[in-house]
């Protein structure tokens, strides 16, 4: 039988904590403070998926392995999904503005709509939409 995660936790390490909290909170995000002390926060995308952004120096103890540096190498795309296309705009302009670097160009596949940005720690992010009523009819 398959076990499913009830909820899923993402760590990302970051270079300075109240910058990055600065910039998530820009694009609209909201921490849950339980988690939150100098070394990291939990930040809340829906109610069963979070992201953990953990101070570099914090995040190495839980790990053997180097970090690696998201501003020259790609270690994962966050992917969230939007309500709208406009909505998608929104995001990756808000992220624009707080700082965040433009990733790739919009991609129009007109049932699926997506924009990405990179974090202030190069990390990848990509907002999209997807019509399901598009792809239901093929």
């Amino acid at each position: 039988m398959a076990q499913t995660a009830k909820q899923v936790f993402v760590n990302l390490p970051v270079k300075d904590l109240d910058k990055s909290i600065a910039f998530f909170t820009e694009l609209g995000f909201e921490f849950n403070p339980q988690f939150t002390d100098e070394n990291a926060t939990c930040m809340v995308i829906n109610e069963n998926t979070f992201v953990m952004l953990l101070v570099e120096k914090f995040f190495k103890t839980f790990t053997k392995k180097g970090l690696s540096n998201a501003r020259e190498s790609t270690e994962v795309i966050m992917a969230l999904s939007a309500e709208s296309n406009d909505e998608v705009d929104q995001i990756v302009n808000r992220a624009l503005a707080a700082g965040g670097k433009p990733s790739n160009d919009v991609i129009d596949h007109g049932f699926m709509y997506a924009w990405s940005f990179q974090d202030i720690d190069g990390h990848l992010w990509e907002v999209m939409h997807m019509d399901e009523s598009a792809i239901e009819q093929g």
